[in-house]
């Protein structure tokens, strides 16, 4: 269904206000986001983030939190931040209507119970999807990418121990490109990030020396180092376009 032109005799102060949350998971060492299928016009058919309309007596971090509560019950959100403020007269054929959208950060020993209409779906293979929600997941991960650069945020997307290898792959699904385990180590060891416990992980059946088990030095969000970035490797002159 097209956008038809903006009302603009509508009010200012009549203007609806909703909230999304764009829910994060490493699962299967692909970064994946929470959708749901909507079975109503506009969009009929087509997923969409969950959320919903701000109540008169809310604040948009508690809408968010209320219509992801409603949607599917994730027993803890291990990072929440508000993303972006979308305000495109046309971008709900409805009427026009601004959303605030949340990042949401989730362990990837988080198991969500889902309704039939809901799923995880990889960022980087999207169904189609209405509104302009496909937009606002591109902008979500684009700031993941960004913090996982100059922040502790890692520890939002890693189970509470966790070896090089695992993490690696965590960080190699949220930036979309292959990571060095040990650049990474020698890098978040120096940074203060991670640090290594006194444990190790189970032997596996090609044995050999069991991995050591590292966690993250505090598990809330902090600046590590402002200038830092975490870059796609360079192509070699043969891949080179």
């Amino acid at each position: 269904m097209g956008a038809g032109p903006y009302d603009g005799g509508v009010p200012a102060d009549c203007f609806r206000h909703e909230a999304l949350g764009v829910v994060f998971q490493v699962r299967d060492k692909r970064l994946a986001v929470l959708l749901w299928r909507r079975a109503t016009t506009p969009f009929n058919g087509e997923w969409v983030l969950p959320g919903g309309f701000l109540a008169a007596d809310e604040r948009l971090g508690a809408s968010a939190s209320r219509h992801l509560a409603a949607k599917v019950d994730i027993p803890e959100i291990a990072h929440l931040e508000q993303l972006e403020t979308r305000s495109d007269p046309v971008r709900d054929p409805r009427g026009r209507v601004l959303a605030t959208a949340y990042l949401a950060l989730v362990t990837p020993d988080a198991r969500p119970q889902l309704p039939a209409d809901t799923a995880w779906h990889p960022v980087d293979d999207l169904p189609p999807t209405g509104f302009d929600h496909g937009s606002i997941i591109g902008s979500a991960r684009n700031r993941l990418r960004a913090k996982l650069s100059y922040t502790n945020i890692g520890f939002a997307l890693s189970p509470g121990t966790f070896t090089i290898a695992q993490l690696r792959d965590i960080y190699a699904a949220s930036l979309g490109h292959p990571v060095s385990a040990t650049n990474l180590q020698r890098v978040l060891t120096r940074r203060g990030v991670i640090e290594a416990t006194t444990a190790a992980a189970r032997p596996t059946s090609l044995g050999g020396r069991p991995a050591a088990l590292y966690r993250f030095v505090t598990r809330t969000l902090v600046v590590t180092n402002p200038f830092a970035a975490f870059r796609p490797p360079s192509l070699s002159p043969a891949d080179a376009p």
